[in-house]
């Protein structure tokens, strides 16, 4: 049996751009991309804090050092620039691999300036 287990995410990024006639996509700083743990052209969630929406796209790069963030196509109608979004990505692990598996989570700040790094959520206490 293959498990669906979150591979890689963004959280907290803020939308820089709304492009309804760009190619249907995510455009991600392509460090981002990178310290996430993402591909081009993957397959991500976009799960919108601001109004509740969430949607399926797939990552673009944009510049390097950019902190672009940008909903592109359908994917604008979603968002408002300055909304703050968690992207992720996940991947089918057998038991094994889910077993030793750690996902790349990333923190960003309202300038989607990495604020830290990890591969571990905390037990949420009741």
């Amino acid at each position: 049996m293959l498990l669906s287990m979150l591979k890689g995410k963004l959280h907290m990024a803020a939308v820089t751009q709304a492009e309804l006639w760009y190619d249907g996509s995510c455009a991600i700083d392509a460090d981002l991309v990178k310290l996430a743990g993402l591909r081009e052209f993957e397959q991500i969630d976009v799960l919108n804090v601001n109004n509740g929406e969430r949607f399926t796209t797939y990552v673009i790069l944009a510049e390097a050092g950019s902190n672009t963030i940008s909903m592109n196509g359908a994917a604008a109608r979603k968002v408002q620039v300055g909304d703050r979004v968690i992207i992720a990505s996940y991947g089918q692990f057998n038991e094994e691999e889910a077993a030793n598996f750690k996902p790349s989570l990333v923190y960003l700040d309202e300038n989607n300036k990495v604020e830290r790094t990890t591969n571990a959520i905390p037990m949420q206490v009741a």
